[in-house]
C-alpha cells in the first residue's frame, strides 16, 4: 500500500518526536534529519512514483545516493544523509511497519577527518579589539567576543546566556550544553573584566527600561539570535583584515587549540568545551600537530 504524502509526513513527525523525546536531538539535528528524508521522497516522486518510503529496496537507496555523488555531493554530506534514513528504517522496523531494513547492507562513505578552521593567537587579537567600545553595541561585541573566546562555548550557548549563569565574584560560567548537560567553565580575568564593564556602562542602554534575563540583549532588547552575532563576527573579522575562512565555531576551535599549544590536558580541554567523547576533543591534537608542523616547515633551516 502507498500511504499519501500527509500520512507519510505524519510518519516522520512521530519517528522525530521518537528521537527528540529518547535522545534529546537539537532542533538543527532534526530538521537535517527532516531534510534528508524529505530529498529522498522527493527523488522517489520523481524517478520511482509508485514506490513509497515503506516499498523501498536496497537498490533504490544505492542509485540515489550514487546519483548525488555524481552530482558533487560531498561524502560528509552522504554519510549523514545515509544516516537519517538508517535511523528511519530501524525505527519502522522496530515499531513492526516494515518487515526488512532496506539500509541494513549498505556502507557507509569513507570520510577523511576534517581539521576545524581556526585562528592564530594573532588573529584572535585583532578580532577582539575591532569592535568600538566606545559605543554600547561595540562594548557588548566586545564582551560577547572575549567570552566566547576565554570560555570556548558554542555560538548558541553564549547568545542563550542569562544574568543568572555568571558568577563574577567567582569567575566561573554555569552552562547548559548539549543534552541539558551542565558545566561550569572559568572565565579568566580579562573575560571578568570586560564583563564587570560592560555590565555597568552597556548592558542598561541596551536594555532600553525593560526588564530581561538575557545578559546580552540584542539593540531591541532582546535576545539575539546566533545569525545575529554570526553576522558580526564576520563584520569584525572582515574589518580586522581577517582572511581566513570562519565559521560560527571558530572562536571555540581557537580556544581549544590554543589551550593545547600551551600544555593544557586534552581531558580538561573535553571538560570545558562539553563533548560527552573524548574522541571528539582530540581532533584538536590533530590541529595542534598540523600547526607545529607548519612552523616547522616554515622556520627550521630544513623544515
Amino acid at each position: 500500500m502507498i500511504l499519501k504524502s500527509t500520512d507519510m509526513g505524519q510518519l516522520i513527525d512521530r519517528f522525530l518526536d521518537e528521537l527528540w523525546s529518547e535522545q534529546d536531538l537539537s532542533d538543527n539535528t532534526l530538521a537535517a534529519y527532516r531534510n534528508d528524508l524529505n530529498g529522498f521522497i522527493h527523488w522517489l516522486t520523481k524517478n520511482a512514483p509508485k514506490t513509497s518510503l515503506l516499498q523501498v529496496q536496497r537498490e533504490d537507496i544505492q542509485t540515489y545516493l550514487s546519483q548525488r555523488l555524481e552530482k558533487a555531493a560531498k561524502p560528509r554530506s552522504l554519510a549523514r544523509c545515509l544516516s537519517s534514513l538508517r535511523r528511519f528504517y530501524r525505527y519502522l522496523r522496530r515499531h513492526k511497519i516494515m518487515d526488512a531494513d532496506p539500509t541494513a547492507l549498505l556502507d557507509s562513505p569513507r570520510l577523511g577527518r576534517a581539521l576545524p578552521k581556526t585562528l592564530s593567537e594573532s588573529e584572535v587579537e585583532k578580532l577582539l579589539r575591532e569592535p568600538d567600545t566606545r559605543t554600547a553595541i561595540g562594548l557588548r561585541d566586545r564582551t560577547m567576543l572575549e567570552v566566547l573566546y576565554a570560555c570556548g562555548l558554542r555560538v548558541s550557548e553564549l547568545v542563550g546566556l542569562e544574568i543568572g549563569q555568571i558568577n563574577l565574584r567567582q569567575g566561573v560560567l554555569r552552562i547548559t550544553g548539549k543534552g541539558n548537560k551542565q558545566r561550569l567553565v572559568p572565565m579568566g580575568e580579562e573575560a571578568i573584566a570586560w564583563l564587570e564593564r560592560y555590565l555597568l556602562e552597556a548592558r542598561p542602554p541596551l536594555l532600553k527600561g525593560q526588564i530581561n534575563d538575557v545578559l546580552f540583549p540584542s539593540n531591541r532588547a532582546r535576545q539575539m539570535t546566533r545569525q545575529t552575532f554570526w553576522h558580526a563576527i564576520k563584520r569584525h573579522a572582515k574589518r580586522a583584515g581577517i582572511d581566513s575562512i570562519l565559521s560560527p565555531h571558530t572562536l571555540r576551535h581557537a580556544f581549544a587549540t590554543h589551550l593545547l599549544n600551551h600544555g593544557a590536558d586534552l581531558r580538561v580541554v573535553q571538560l570545558l568545551l562539553g563533548h560527552s567523547d573524548l574522541s571528539t576533543t582530540q581532533i584538536y591534537t590533530h590541529v595542534a600537530q598540523a600547526r607545529l608542523q607548519q612552523l616547522h616547515s616554515k622556520h627550521h633551516p630544513r623544515g
